[in-house]
C-alpha cells in the first residue's frame, strides 16, 4: 500500500483557532473567558520537539480550564 506524505499544518490551524477564539471573546457575549498561548509538544525535561501537536488552554467565564489540541491524524486523511 502506498502512502503519500502530506504536509502538516498544526501550527497554522492552532494559530487560527487561537486568534478566532480571541476574536470571539472580544466581539460577542460568550461563555469563553480567556485563551492562552499556543504551546508546542516538547519533551518535559530535555525540551526537544516531540511531535507537531499544538495545545492551548481555554478558560470559561467561571475559570474552568479546557485544553484544545491540534494534532495530526494520518489514519483519517482523505485520499
Amino acid at each position: 500500500m502506498h502512502h503519500s506524505t502530506k504536509l502538516a499544518y498544526c501550527d497554522y490551524i492552532a494559530d487560527r483557532i487561537n486568534k478566532l477564539i480571541g476574536r470571539e471573546i472580544g466581539d460577542n457575549q460568550t461563555l469563553i473567558g480567556s485563551v492562552g498561548n499556543v504551546n508546542m509538544d516538547l519533551h518535559p525535561t530535555e525540551g526537544w520537539l516531540v511531535s507537531t501537536k499544538k495545545a492551548m488552554t481555554v478558560y470559561d467565564v467561571n475559570g474552568k480550564a479546557y485544553v484544545v489540541t491540534v494534532e495530526e491524524a494520518p489514519f483519517l486523511d482523505k485520499s
